[in-house]
C-alpha cells in the first residue's frame, strides 16, 4: 500500500514537474501491478492527454470511470479530452456531460449541472456538424434525466423542438437540392422525375412531421402552434404527391384530409387547408356542400380567385344553395355615433350580401377564373354559369382543361375524383353539341355513352345524345333519348319542348305541335330568363303550321305560321330562325323582295348557323356581281360549323356554300384558293356538276393541266344529271376541256373538243377564236417537231376556219394575228409554198374594205395590196416565189389589220406592233442572196414596229430584245443599249443573253460573247442556241473542231425542228470532223446530220450551199449502203450510151430518169442546173467556182452509182471549169481538191470501163496533184497491176515500195506490198512485210477494219509457208486472239480452222460473243462480220440468224443450205 503511494506521489511530482513522458511510464508500472487504481488511472489519462494521446488518455478515463462511475473527476476529465478533439468527439462528449449532469443531479449541485449542459450545447453549437447539433438538444428534452431536475432553467421543450426543426428543415432542402443537382446530368433523367425520386428518398426517413407535432403539442403561444399546423400540413401534403400510389399514399391522403378538416373546423383561415377540405370531398351534386362553409370561405378569402368565382356563383340565378339570412342592423348610440358609418362590427372589409347585376358578376368570376386555374369547384362553377349563359364555346374550353387539372391532381394525390370527372363530362357534352354544331357531336357522343356506362340513368347524358340524333336528323333516336329523359326528370320543360320538337321534325306535326303549346301556359309564367325558349317553341309551333297545310293560301294566311314567327320575335328580338322564315314568307309568298332580303339580312348577323338565310343572301349578291359579299357570306357559313355532317352522321352536307366561295375567289384569280373551295364542295356532294367545273378552270388558270383535264372529263360524267342542260349550260366545260388540251399540246383533241362545241353552238364567238388559235398553235407546234406537211395543212384549216369567223366578226385582233401566223407558216416550210391558198387570204383581206389599215407603214416597207390582191397566171419556175411574197405580204397586211382592230386596247396593239414587227423581219430574212442588203425596207419597217410597241409598253423585255435583234447589223450600239434594257427587266431570259452574246460575236469581242453565252447557260441549259454560240466561239478561238462538233451536236439535241442555225452548223461541223477522221465512219454517223440537212432542205429548198452539203451525205450513205449488195461489174458501151442518153437534159424524159436517180446524183443534178442557170444570166466568178465544184461531186456520185460514162462527162467538165485560166475564183487549195477529185474520179470510171489505159491518164496527174497521197499511190498501184503488163506492175511495186518508205505506218500500201508478194513468190520481200504487219498488229493506232485486214494478210502468208502450213496458219490465229481478244475476226477464223476439231462449238460461240459485244453502239462491228459469226455456229438457228442479220452475203445462206441437205 504504501508502495502505492509512492508511486502516486511520485507520478503528481512528474506531472506538476510537466514530465508527462515519466508520469504516464511511472503510472503505467503501478498499473501493471494494480490494474483497479483508480488514481492511477486518472494521473494516466491526463498525462497522456498532455501528450496528445487521446485515445489512450480515453481509455484510462474510461478505466477510471468503470471503477468509480459516481466520481465526476472521470467524467470531467473525458469532457476536457473531448473539447479538445471539436467536432469528432461531439456524440461523445454527450454521453460524458449527461453522466457529469446526472451525477450533479445526485449531489444536487444545480449549478454545476446546469454549467456542464450549457457547456456541452455551446461546444455542440460551435464545433459539431447540424445533425450533432440537432442531436444535441435531446439531453434537454422531456425524457433526458436531467430535464426535470434542471426544469425552468433550460429552454422550454416548444423552443427546442422549433431548434430541431428548423436544423432538420434545412438539412433536408439541402440534401434534395444536392441530391437533383448531381442526377438531374444522368442520361436519360428527367428533372421531374429525379425530383420526386430523391424528395421520396429523403422525406421517407425523416422526422420532421414528428418535431412539428411536438412543436404543436408542446407551444403554449397559439401563434407559432397555427405556424407549425401549416407546416406539419404542407409537409404532410408534400409527403403524399412523392409518395408511389398504395396503402401508405391513402393513408398519408387521410392524414392531410383530416388536417384540413380540422383547420375548418376551428375556423382557422389558412386557404390551401380550407381548399382542400373542400376540394376532396369531391360533391355529386353542390348542394352536398356545407353552405356556411362555402361563405366562411368567402370571408375569410375574398380577394382569392375561388373565393371570388364562389361568391359569384352563390349569388347567381342558378346558385341550388338558399339565400343568407339578413344580419341585424346595430343600433348606434351617440357615443360612437362620430365614428365612420362604414366600420360594423367586424371592422369593415368584404360583405358577404354580395348583390352584383349579370355583367358584374361575370367580371368577377371570369377574374377569379384566372387565378383558380387549379380548383376543380372553380371548374365546375364556372361551368355550370357558363352554360346557363349559352357561352358553349367558353364551357368548351373551361372542361377540356378541367379534365386535365382533374388527371394531373388524381395522379398527384391518388384520388380519382369520380363525381368531378361526371359532371365536367356532362357539361362538356352538352357544350358540344351546341359548340361549331355538328363538328363536335362525335366527341360529345363518346363522352355521354361514357357517362350512360357509369350511370345508364344520367339526365344530361340522355338528354345530349337525344339532341345530338336530332341535329343528325335521327328523329326515331332522338325520340327515344328525350323519353327516357323526360322520365328521369318530368318538370324539366326544356326536355318536353325537344321531345315535342323531335316528333315534329319526324314528320308527326300535329302531335308536336301539340306538345309544343301544352309548353307554352309554363313558359310564359316564367321570368323573363325564359324568353329565349318561349320565342324558340313559339316559331317551333310556326313551323308545324306552315308544314302542316304547304297550300299557298295557307301559308300566306297572315293569321298562320306567320303569326307564330312575329309572335317569336316579340318574345326575343334577335330570335335568328324567325327571320329566316319570315324572308321566306316574303320572297315566296308575299313577292316583297326588299323585305325578304332584310330580313335575310337579320338572321344571318344574328346567326351563322342560318344556312338558309345565308344561300338566299348569296344567290342575290350573286345577281348583282357582288362577289366580295358571296365570299363574306359564304365564308361566315363555313366558318360556322354548320356546312360538314358529323362522321356517321345521316345528316347531308352543305356544298354551296363552298362552291360560292370557289366562284368568288376564281373571280379575283385567287386559284389555289378555289381549288381548296371546289375540293371541298365535291367532299360533300361529289357528283356536283357545276363544281367539277370549277375545279376544273381553276386547275386550268393556275397552270395545272393534267388535274384539270381530269376535273372536266369527270364533270363531262354528270351532265346527263344537270337539269338545265336543255339551256345548253354543259358546253363550257367541252370549251375548257379544249382549252386545257390546247395548253398541254394536245391540239388535236383540242380541235375536236372545240369542233364539238360548235357543232351545237355554232354562233359562239369566243369558241370560233379558240379554234382559230388552235389550229395555228398547232401548226407551229409541227414546226417545230418537224411534222412540215402537218403544219401547212394547219395553217391552211386556219385560212378557212378564219373566213368563217371573219364573216361573223373581221375587227377580232386574235382573227387577224391567226391569219398572219398562218401566212407566215408558209415561208417556214416553203417546200408547201405550192398549196399557200391566195384567193383565200385575199379573200379575207378584203372583208369590210378596210384598205386604209394596210397603208401603215406602207411608206416604208413598200408593202400595200398590190401583190396580194392581184389576179394571174405565173409559169411554173415563177409561181414558187411569187407564193413566197404573196405569203409574206399577206402575214404584214394581216398583222397591219390586227392594229386597226386594237385600237382600242393599248396591250393589244402593242403586241400586235410586235407580232408585225417580227413579219417584217421574217420578210427580210426571206429575201435572195442577191437582193439582201444590211438593210432593207422591211428592217427599216421592223425597227419602227418595235419601237412603237415600246411607246405603248416599256416595260416588256420581249420587245426591247426584238429591237436589239432587228438593229444587230444596222446599229450594235442601240443593239446593245435595246438587250442591256432587256435584261434589266428580265435578267433571266437566256434568248437575250444568247441575242447579247450573238452582238458580241459580230463585233468579234470574244471575250464578252463567251460570258453572255455562259450566263445564258445558267439561266436556261436546254437553251440551245446558247450551245450554238459557244461552239462558234470554239471554232473562232482555238479551231478545235471537234468541240465545236459536240456543241452543235448537243444544241440540235436540244433544238426545235424551226431551229435552222443549229441544224446548219450541226451538218457542217459534222462534216468537217468526218473529213479530218482518219477512220471509216460507221452509217449510224452519217444519219442525224442527214435527217436534219433533209429538214433544212424542206425549209429552205432554195439554199444551195446545204442541198450540196446534202448530196455529199447522201453520196456516203449510199456508199455504206453500196457495199452490202455486190460491186457492180464494169458496163458495156451500150449500156452506158443508153443511160446516158436517158439522163440527157434535153430528154423529154429527163424529169422521169431524176427521179430513179439516187438522192445524192439527183440533188447535185439539180444543184448543177441551177448554178449554171446563174451563170449563164450573170457570168459571175462565183458562180463559175460553185459549178465546177458541184459537177466535181456530181461526177464521184454518178462514179458510185455505176453511171461510168455520165461520170466521166461530169469530170472532164470539172477539170475544164477548174483550170487556173478559166475564170473561176477557186483558191489554190480548193481547185488542187476539186481537180485531184476530178482526175480520180474519171481514171476510175474509165477503169470499170475496161479501158485501163484511159485511166492511167487520169490517174498520173492525180498522183502528182494529190502529191504523193499514199491513197492516190495506191488506187494507181492497183490500176497498173490490173494492166497484167509486166512493166506496168514493175512501176506498181516501185510506187508502193516509195509510199511505204515515205508513209511506213500507212496500212494499206504494206498490204499491198504484202499481197503481191505474194502473187510473186518474193520471199525476201515477203519477210519484209511480214516483219512490218507483225509491229503494226501490235499497235493500237490502227483500226479495227485495217487489224482485219492484216491478220488475214498475215494469215494468207502463213499458208503459204513451205513448213506446217497449217500450223503456222493456226499460230497467226492464235496471235490475233491473243493480241486483240475483243475482235470477232480471230475468233470467226480460228473457228473455221478447227471446224472439225471443236466438237462442242466452244471456239464458235466464244467468236459469236465476241461479235455481239462490238456491234453499235458498244463498237463498230458491221452486220456482215455479225453475220459470219451466227454463220460459223453451224446449226440451224445461227444460220437462219445468219441470213436474217445479212441476207445479201452468202455465208448464212450457204451454211443454212450444207445444214440442211447434210
Amino acid at each position: 500500500m504504501s508502495a502505492a503511494k509512492a508511486a502516486l506521489k511520485a507520478i503528481g511530482a512528474a506531472i506538476k514537474a510537466q514530465k508527462y513522458d515519466d508520469a504516464v511510464q511511472q503510472a503505467q508500472k503501478l498499473l501493471a501491478s494494480d490494474p483497479k487504481n483508480y488514481q492511477a488511472n486518472l494521473a494516466l489519462g491526463f498525462a497522456l492527454s498532455k501528450e496528445n494521446q487521446h485515445a489512450e488518455a480515453e481509455k484510462a478515463y474510461d478505466a477510471a470511470s468503470k471503477i468509480k462511475a459516481s466520481d465526476p473527476q472521470a467524467w470531467q476529465g473525458l469532457i476536457q479530452l473531448y473539447e479538445k478533439q471539436e467536432s469528432e468527439a461531439v456524440s461523445r462528449y454527450q454521453v460524458a456531460a449527461l453522466q457529469l449532469a446526472v451525477i450533479y443531479r445526485e449531489q444536487d449541485e444545480k449549478y454545476k449541472c446546469q454549467d456542464v449542459v450549457d457547456k456541452f450545447l455551446g461546444f455542440a453549437k460551435n464545433q459539431g456538424t447540424r445533425l450533432q447539433q440537432k442531436k444535441s438538444q435531446e439531453i434537454i428534452l422531456p425524457g433526458s434525466p436531467i430535464y426535470d431536475y434542471l426544469e425552468g432553467r433550460i429552454p422550454h421543450p416548444s423552443h427546442t423542438y422549433q431548434i430541431m426543426a428548423q436544423i432538420t428543415e434545412f438539412d433536408e432542402k439541402e440534401r434534395i437540392n444536392k441530391e437533383i443537382g448531381e442526377r438531374r446530368t444522368r442520361l436519360g433523367a428527367k428533372i421531374g422525375q429525379v425530383t420526386i425520386e430523391v424528395k421520396r428518398e429523403v422525406l421517407k426517413n425523416s422526422d420532421l412531421e414528428d418535431l412539428y407535432s411536438k412543436v404543436i403539442d408542446w407551444t403554449n403561444d397559439d401563434e407559432i402552434r397555427r405556424q407549425y399546423e401549416e407546416k406539419l400540413f404542407q409537409r404532410c401534403l408534400e409527403a403524399l404527391t412523392v409518395l408511389p400510389s398504395g396503402p401508405e399514399k391513402n393513408e398519408k391522403r387521410t392524414k392531410v384530409m383530416k388536417l384540413a378538416t380540422d383547420m375548418v373546423l376551428i375556423k382557422h383561415p389558412y386557404k390551401l387547408a380550407w381548399d382542400i377540405a373542400l376540394e376532396w370531398q369531391d360533391p355529386e351534386n353542390f348542394q352536398d356542400l356545407d353552405v356556411n362553409v362555402l361563405r366562411e370561405y368567402c370571408s375569410f378569402f375574398p380577394t382569392s380567385g375561388f373565393g371570388q368565382v364562389l361568391r359569384g356563383f352563390l349569388t347567381c340565378e342558378i346558385s341550388p344553395f338558399p339565400a343568407p339570412p339578413p344580419r341585424p342592423q346595430p343600433v348606434q348610440s351617440a357615443v360612437n355615433s362620430d365614428e365612420s358609418e362604414d366600420d360594423d362590427d367586424n371592422g369593415g372589409g368584404v360583405s358577404l350580401e354580395d348583390t352584383f347585376i349579370g355583367e358584374d358578376r361575370l367580371l368577377l368570376m371570369v377574374d377569379g377564373m384566372s387565378e383558380a386555374g387549379k380548383s376543380i369547384l372553380a371548374h365546375r362553377f364556372m361551368g355550370e354559369y357558363y352554360q346557363f349563359l349559352d357561352e358553349h364555346e367558353s364551357v368548351v374550353e373551361l372542361m377540356r382543361n378541367a379534365q386535365r387539372v382533374i388527371k394531373e391532381e388524381s395522379n398527384k394525390i391518388g384520388s380519382k375524383f369520380d363525381h368531378a370527372s361526371d359532371s365536367v363530362t356532362a357539361l362538356l357534352g352538352t357544350a358540344l353539341v351546341f359548340y361549331q354544331s355538328p363538328r363536335n357531336h362525335p366527341e360529345a357522343k363518346v363522352l355521354f355513352d361514357e357517362l350512360l356506362t357509369r350511370n345508364a340513368s344520367s339526365t344530361p347524358a340522355l338528354i345530349g345524345i337525344g339532341m345530338i340524333y336530332e341535329e343528325e336528323e335521327d328523329y326515331p333516336a332522338a325520340i327515344d333519348f328525350f323519353a327516357r329523359a323526360l322520365k328521369r326528370d318530368t318538370s324539366n320543360i326544356r326536355v318536353k319542348t325537344e321531345a315535342a320538337w323531335v316528333k315534329a321534325l319526324n314528320g308527326d306535326y300535329i302531335a308536336g305541335k301539340a306538345g309544343l303549346e301544352a309548353c307554352l301556359p309554363e313558359l310564359e309564367r316564367k321570368d323573363l330568363r325564359s324568353k329565349e325558349l318561349l320565342a324558340e317553341t313559339q316559331y317551333r309551333i310556326g313551323v308545324c303550321v306552315w308544314n302542316m297545310d304547304p297550300s299557298k293560301s295557307a301559308r300566306k294566311d297572315r293569321n298562320g305560321a306567320y303569326a307564330y314567327f312575329l309572335a317569336a320575335l316579340k318574345s326575343n328580338l334577335n330570335f335568328a330562325p324567325a327571320y329566316t322564315s319570315l324572308g321566306i314568307f316574303y320572297a315566296d309568298y308575299s313577292k316583297d323582295k326588299k323585305r325578304s332580303r332584310k330580313c335575310f339580312q337579320k338572321a344571318f348577323e344574328l346567326s351563322a348557323a342560318e344556312v338558309e338565310a345565308a344561300e338566299r343572301l348569296a344567290r342575290i349578291f350573286a345577281e348583282q356581281s357582288e362577289w366580295e359579299l358571296v365570299e363574306v357570306v359564304a365564308q361566315r357559313v363555313v366558318d360556322s360549323g354548320k356546312v360538314r355532317p358529323a362522321p356517321g352522321s345521316k345528316k347531308k352536307g352543305i356544298s354551296w356554300p363552298f362552291a360560292a366561295l370557289g366562284v368568288a375567289e376564281l373571280n379575283k384569280q385567287e386559284y389555289a384558293k378555289s381549288i381548296v373551295s371546289f375540293q371541298s364542295a365535291l367532299r360533300i356532294t361529289p357528283n356536283d356538276y357545276h363544281s367539277w367545273v370549277g375545279l376544273g378552270e381553276s386547275y386550268h388558270n393556275s397552270g395545272r393541266y393534267i388535274a384539270a383535264t381530269k376535273a372536266f372529263q369527270h364533270a363531262e360524267t354528270f351532265e346527263h344529271e344537270v337539269e338545265q342542260q336543255k339551256a345548253g349550260e354543259t358546253w363550257f366545260a367541252k370549251h375548257m376541256l379544249a382549252n386545257v388540251k390546247r395548253e398541254l399540246g394536245d391540239y388535236d383533241d383540242a380541235i375536236e373538243g372545240y369542233k364539238a362545241v360548235l357543232d351545237g353552238r355554232p354562233n359562239e364567238f369566243g369558241v370560233s377564236v379558240a379554234l382559230v388559235q388552235a389550229l395555228i398553235e398547232s401548226a407551229w407546234d409541227g414546226i417545230d417537231k418537224g411534222l412540215f406537211g402537218a403544219a401547212a395543212q394547219r395553217a391552211s384549216e386556219t385560212i378557212d376556219a378564219a373566213v368563217k369567223l371573219a364573216e361573223r366578226g373581221a375587227d377580232a385582233f386574235n382573227l387577224w394575228r391567226a391569219v398572219g401566223d398562218a401566212c407566215s407558216v408558209y415561208s417556214w416550210v416553203q417546200c408547201y409554198l405550192h398549196n399557200f391558198p391566195p384567193a383565200k387570204v385575199k379573200h379575207l383581206l378584203q372583208m369590210r374594205d378596210e384598205k386604209d389599215a394596210y397603208e401603215l407603214f406602207s411608206n416604208v416597207d413598200g408593202v400595200g395590196i398590190d401583190v396580194v390582191f392581184a389576179d394571174g397566171l405565173f409559169s411554173k419556175d415563177e409561181q414558187e416565189g411569187v407564193n413566197l411574197t404573196r405569203c409574206l405580204h399577206g402575214a404584214i397586211l394581216a398583222h397591219k389589220r390586227a392594229i386597226h382592230s386594237s385600237a382600242q386596247d393599248i396591250h393589244a396593239q402593242a403586241v400586235a406592233y410586235y407580232n408585225l414587227g417580227w413579219a417584217e423581219h421574217r420578210a427580210h430574212v426571206c429575201l435572195g442572196g442577191v437582193l439582201k442588203k444590211k438593210s432593207t425596207r422591211y428592217l427599216k419597217a421592223a425597227v419602227r414596229c418595235f419601237k412603237r410597241a415600246i411607246e405603248l409598253e416599256a416595260g416588256n423585255s420581249e420587245f426591247w430584245n426584238a429591237l436589239g435583234v432587228i438593229t444587230s447589223e444596222l446599229n450594235p450600239k442601240v443593239a446593245q443599249h435595246a438587250f442591256v434594257r432587256s435584261l434589266f427587266l428580265n435578267e433571266r431570259s437566256a434568248q437575250t443573253w444568247t441575242n447579247l452574246g450573238t452582238l458580241y460575236l459580230l463585233q468579234n469581242d470574244l471575250q464578252l460573247a463567251s460570258d453572255a453565252f455562259t450566263r445564258a447557260q445558267s439561266s436556261d441549259p436546254d437553251f440551245a442556241h446558247a450551245w450554238i454560240g459557244q461552239g462558234l466561239l470554239a471554232l473562232l478561238l482555238s479551231g478545235d473542231f471537234k468541240e465545236a462538233n459536240l456543241l452543235f451536236t448537243h444544241a440540235v439535241e436540244l433544238s426545235d425542228s424551226s431551229s435552222l442555225i443549229a441544224k446548219r452548223q450541226y451538218a457542217q461541223s459534222t462534216f468537217d470532223l468526218i473529213l479530218a477522221s482518219k477512220k471509216i465512219l460507221d452509217i449510224t454517223d452519217l444519219v442525224q446530220p442527214l435527217f436534219a440537212l433533209s429538214q433544212l432542205k424542206a425549209m429552205t429548198p432554195n439554199d444551195l450551199t446545204f442541198r450540196h452539203l446534202y448530196s455529199l451525205f447522201s453520196e456516203r450513205i449510199e456508199d455504206s449502203s453500196s457495199t452490202k449488195s455486190t460491186t457492180p461489174g464494169p458496163k458495156t458501151d451500150a449500156q452506158i450510151q443508153a443511160e446516158w442518153d436517158n439522163a440527157s437534159p434535153t430528154s423529154p424524159a429527163t424529169t422521169t430518169h431524176l427521179d430513179s436517180m439516187s438522192p445524192s446524183v439527183s440533188t447535185l443534178f439539180k444543184i448543177c442546173a441551177a448554178v449554171e442557170a446563174d451563170y449563164e444570166i450573170t457570168e459571175s466568178p462565183t458562180s463559175l467556182s460553185r459549178f465546177a465544184l458541184a459537177k466535181a461531186d456530181l461526177a464521184h456520185s454518178q462514179l458510185a452509182s455505176g453511171s461510168f460514162t455520165e461520170a466521166i462527162e461530169s469530170g472532164e467538165t470539172a477539170l475544164e471549169l477548174s483550170a487556173e485560166d478559166a475564170g473561176n475564183e477557186l483558191s489554190a487549195e480548193a481547185r488542187k481538191k476539186c481537180r485531184l477529185s476530178a482526175h480520180l474520179t474519171v481514171g476510175l470510171a474509165y477503169y470499170y470501163m475496161q479501158q485501163p489505159k484511159e485511166a492511167l491518164r487520169y490517174f498520173q496527174p492525180a498522183l502528182e496533184e494529190s502529191g504523193g497521197n499514199p491513197d492516190a499511190v495506191c488506187l494507181l498501184a492497183q490500176v497498173l497491176w490490173a494492166t497484167a503488163d509486166e512493166d506496168s506492175r514493175g512501176k506498181s511495186r516501185d510506187l508502193l515500195f516509195e509510199s511505204v518508205e515515205s508513209n511506213p505506218e500507212h496500212v494499206q500500201s504494206v498490204l499491198l506490198l504484202g499481197i503481191i508478194a505474194l502473187l510473186d513468190s518474193d520471199e525476201e520481200s515477203l519477210e519484209a512485210v511480214t516483219a512490218t504487219l507483225e509491229e503494226l498488229r501490235a499497235t493500237h493506232t490502227i483500226s479495227e477494219r485495217e487489224q482485219a485486214d492484216v491478220s488475214e494478210v498475215l494469215r494468207a502468208i502463213a499458208s503459204f509457208s513451205q513448213d506446217d502450213a497449217e500450223l503456222a496458219t493456226i499460230k497467226e490465229v492464235q496471235t490475233d486472239i491473243f493480241l486483240h481478244p475483243y475482235q470477232p475476226h480471230g475468233w470467226s477464223r480460228l473457228s473455221e480452222l478447227g471446224h472439225g476439231q471443236d466438237e462442242e462449238g466452244y471456239v464458235s460461240e466464244t467468236a459469236l460473243k465476241t461479235a455481239v459485244k462490238g456491234v453499235p453502239p458498244r463498237g463498230q462491228l458491221g452486220a456482215d462480220d455479225l453475220s459470219v459469226s451466227f454463220a460459223g455456229l453451224g446449226s440451224v438457228g445461227g444460220a437462219q440468224k445468219a441470213a436474217f442479220v445479212a441476207p445479201w452475203r452468202r455465208d448464212g445462206w450457204d451454211a443454212l443450205g450444207s445444214i440442211i441437205e447434210g
